[in-house]
């Protein structure tokens, strides 16, 4: 009964099995030919425009190859006549809780995007983002590479990095360096401001214009706080900062200025 069965099977429905097999394996063939053109001229496109990053176009293109060839597999099904819909649902469920359960890593897959689009710093910035201040190692699609000053590598999300407040001090041709100095009550302010200011203007890789800041910043009761801010490019921050604390210092001392002290209060007997 069983060979009767076969026999039967292959003598009517034999050649159109046939048929459908030969037809999904040329589907399979020729769709997987024009998914690898069409990734082909996204990729092209992408490099033409020169503004996608190369790790984002890899990436873009991989996620229309896998889209494209479920369309592929679900139009090879239909051919055979399994039903497609239930199979698409079910794709589609599975999305969803893949989606919840990837909830935080979709958020920073999704920063990732605009910040490779938008690139509000670029590999070698000096930064502060998601509580981390450091230079850029790495802009990923899932988080920042950061090497913080005192030479630690952090790995920031980038969901947190494009929820917060993003400082490039690298965005600008130049930056204020900030440094206060105290002169006793007893030193002549402008003799003081008028010490520092040709000092500080010979630090090198202080800038001529803007002219260093030096002026009082406030009142103490040791005396008054001088804010002296030169300014100077990105990369010389950190010498024109300490060269300035040592220009202070030896100004002053050279000038035998004495030193700052809080005034003792007296008690009545």
């Amino acid at each position: 009964m069983n060979m009767e069965a076969v026999l039967s099977f292959l003598s009517t429905q034999g050649a159109e099995f046939g048929l459908k097999i030969l037809g999904a394996i040329a589907a399979w063939i020729i769709g997987r030919w024009l998914i690898g053109m069409a990734v082909s001229l996204v990729g092209s496109a992408l490099e033409r425009g020169k503004k996608v990053d190369a790790t984002l176009a890899n990436y873009l293109k991989s996620i229309i190859s896998v889209l494209l060839t479920l369309i592929l597999i679900l139009a090879i099904l239909d051919i055979f006549g399994v039903k497609t819909t239930s199979f698409a649902a079910l794709l589609a469920g599975a999305g969803l809780a893949i989606g919840a359960a990837w909830s935080g890593m979709l958020g920073n897959f999704a920063a990732g995007l605009f910040l490779q689009v938008l690139r509000p710093y670029k590999v070698g910035d000096f930064i502060s983002a998601g509580g981390t201040l450091g230079t850029v190692k790495e802009l990923g699609l899932f988080a920042t590479t950061i090497v913080t000053p005192d030479n630690v590598l952090t790995v920031v999300g980038n969901g947190k990095v494009f929820g917060d407040n993003i400082q490039n001090f690298s965005a600008e041709a130049f930056r204020r360096v900030d440094c206060v100095a105290k002169v006793a009550n007893s030193v002549d302010v402008q003799d003081a401001i008028a010490r520092l200011r040709p000092v500080i203007a010979a630090i090198p890789n202080v800038k001529d214009a803007p002219a260093p800041d030096i002026e009082i910043l406030q009142f103490t009761p040791e005396g008054p706080l001088l804010c002296v801010r030169p300014y100077t490019h990105t990369d010389h921050y950190w010498q024109v900062y300490f060269d300035t604390h040592k220009a202070i210092v030896s100004t002053f001392g050279a000038a035998g200025y004495p030193v700052p002290e809080t005034p003792v209060a007296h008690r009545s007997v």
